[in-house]
């Protein structure tokens, strides 16, 4: 509901109504007031002070349709909603045309997951809507809980259609097209909307993220360029520009747009890494190290700075400083997997096998399973002496990677090791099927197995027939 109070009167009727809860007092309001009170407490969360206007509201006014309308939307709020719709049947005996009544009905059904009545009932309210753009906008959303993105998107451009400045639409027909994966006709539609509105940042914006999709670089960087021309206070469109001008090695123009975005807003943990990446790639270490310091000092949990630091120490074989700062990103964000794999790598560099056999068994539990990991965890536990530990690893990795030879011909070592000649055998054969000429790995991880005469004599037999 909208309502057309000035600014200083409501604030005198919420003055008035608050000392009269104050006080006990009962002071007379008329209806426009309690809806202009009830509103401003529904806006801003107080929905307890909501219901007090409602019921004194109510005890004031016990004819008004549009305070027993509000008593609806705060039951819906609560989930109370066969109470809510009681509540409607009966006003809509006494206003069949309102079309509150059919967006209260809707949003029951919608609650009630029940998007295809609601869709039915918005529609309904179309056809007694004096201001059809917000019911247009509420069909789109349940389209969209619908996964229907093409029925949504129809309803947010008819939004568009009615209020060419109406940007909540605008993004909403965005997600549509980016979730359809119709980059050019989300491109199409931006062009179209910038020709009935040239100065609209929001559009502007969106349609340089849209080129960015389809890698051209150029044009991303120009509708940037006039989003900023539209809004030269827009942050997005400078850090957006930024990241292209990186793409386009052009290095000392990003960074003097990440510097303008903090001129604006102020500095952030995350425009200072940028900056430092940026002198890093133009090989300035000094003054990358230093905004790098500048973004984890700007803020202490960023754990995306504590790694970039890691990665430079780690990138100049400074294993140590490395590893204490992997340390801090991992200490902020445990569940992230490529810092376990860091870590695991620093380690196994620094030669802490222990420590590197359990970044890696962590690095897997997050879901990191590529094949390298699983062999670099399984090689350490062959070093550590932990012969069926390593076992156990490679037969998970098997099952991650079946045609791996690099993981049968380890898997025949481990079993020859275990005293089990039939699996080492059968993994040794699978494993020449696959690629004979990597039995070198038999020969590097297991010299003895690779010099036992059983073995020897089986992999030259399996070489005669092949040929």
């Amino acid at each position: 509901m909208e309502f057309s109070s000035s600014e200083e009167n409501q604030s005198f009727s919420l003055t008035k109504f608050e000392s009269m809860l104050k006080t006990n007092n009962v002071f007379f309001f008329d209806s426009n007031e309690f809806e202009n009170i009830i509103h401003h407490y529904l806006e801003i969360g107080k929905i307890a002070l909501a219901k007090k206007a409602i019921k004194l509201g109510l005890d004031q006014h016990p004819t008004s349709i549009n305070l027993r309308l509000f008593r609806v939307e705060v039951l819906i709020f609560e989930n109370k909603l066969s109470e809510a719709a009681k509540l409607l049947n009966l006003l809509f005996e006494l206003e069949p045309n309102n079309e509150e009544l059919y967006i209260q009905k809707a949003n029951i059904h919608s609650k009630r997951d029940q998007h295809k009545e609601a869709i039915e009932v918005f529609k309904q309210a179309l056809e007694v809507s004096n201001d059809s753009s917000e019911i247009h906008s509420l069909i789109g959303m349940e389209y969209l809980f619908l996964d229907n993105y093409e029925a949504a998107k129809v309803h947010f451009k008819n939004c568009i259609d009615l209020n060419i400045e109406d940007y909540s639409s605008l993004y909403n027909i965005i997600y549509c097209f980016e979730f359809l994966d119709q980059t050019q006709e989300a491109i199409d539609y931006l062009n179209w909307y910038l020709d009935q509105n040239p100065y609209c940042e929001v559009a502007w914006h969106q349609l340089g993220k849209q080129y960015l999709e389809i890698k051209a670089l150029n044009k991303a960087l120009t509708a940037f360029d006039f989003a900023i021309i539209s809004d030269d206070t827009f942050i997005g469109a400078y850090l957006e520009k930024a990241k292209v001008l990186e793409r386009l090695n052009r290095f000392n123009e990003a960074i003097d747009n990440y510097n303008i975005s903090m001129a604006i807003e102020g500095p952030t943990a995350f425009t200072y890494l940028k900056i430092g990446v940026c002198h890093e790639k133009m090989h300035h270490k000094d003054k990358a190290i230093k905004y790098f310091f500048k973004s984890v000092k700007e803020d202490p949990a960023f754990d995306k700075g504590w790694m970039q630091i890691a990665d430079f120490y780690f990138l100049r074989r400074d294993d140590l400083k490395a590893l204490f700062y992997v340390n801090k990103a991992i200490d902020i964000d445990d569940e992230n997997a490529n810092y376990w794999l860091f870590y695991s790598k620093t380690n196994r560099r620094l030669n802490y096998l222990e420590e590197a056999e359990r970044g890696f068994k962590k690095t897997l539990e997050l879901g990191e399973t590529s094949l390298d990991t699983w062999i670099q965890r399984g090689d350490i536990l062959i070093e550590l002496g932990e012969i069926e530990a390593a076992k156990y690893n490679f037969v998970q990795a098997i099952e991650h990677h079946p045609k791996s030879e690099e993981l049968e011909f380890r898997l025949s070592g481990l079993y020859f090791k275990l005293n089990d000649s039939k699996a080492g055998f059968a993994h040794l054969l699978t494993g020449l099927h696959i690629n004979s000429e990597h039995i070198f790995i038999i020969e590097e991880l297991f010299p003895d197995v690779y010099q036992n005469q059983n073995v020897i004599q089986f992999i030259e037999s399996y070489k005669k027939s092949d040929n």
